[in-house]
């Protein structure tokens, strides 16, 4: 979807908002598929949360991208809604780490 957004973008963004922007939201999957694969839970709970963050810097430049015009706002409110969902996912992923753990030193 980022991807798709960005190749809207103007020519002059290429460098700049453009790279940012798709490094930003594959950054997401990247850490997770990172924090999969490491096999301690606190490893995998730090690249879940550098995820979100960069879940989050993502959404940032969609609102520049918005602010610049370069999106509408149903391509923002579309893309605000999948990131909510995903925010969640990771939120809960997380959590089920943090109770597995603490479960298991009962």
């Amino acid at each position: 979807m980022i991807s798709k957004l960005a190749e809207g973008f103007p020519e002059h963004e290429k460098f700049s908002l453009t790279a940012q922007i798709k490094r930003s939201s594959r950054s997401i999957t990247a850490n997770i598929a990172e924090g999969y694969g490491r096999f301690h839970y606190k490893e995998t709970i730090q690249f879940f949360r550098q995820s979100r963050g960069s879940l989050f810097e993502t959404l940032d430049h969609l609102t520049t991208a918005i602010d610049e015009g370069y999106i509408n706002e149903e391509e923002f409110r579309e893309a605000e809604d999948l990131s909510k969902r995903i925010t969640m996912l990771v939120h809960g992923y997380i959590n089920f780490l943090e109770n597995s753990r603490n479960e298991s030193n009962i």
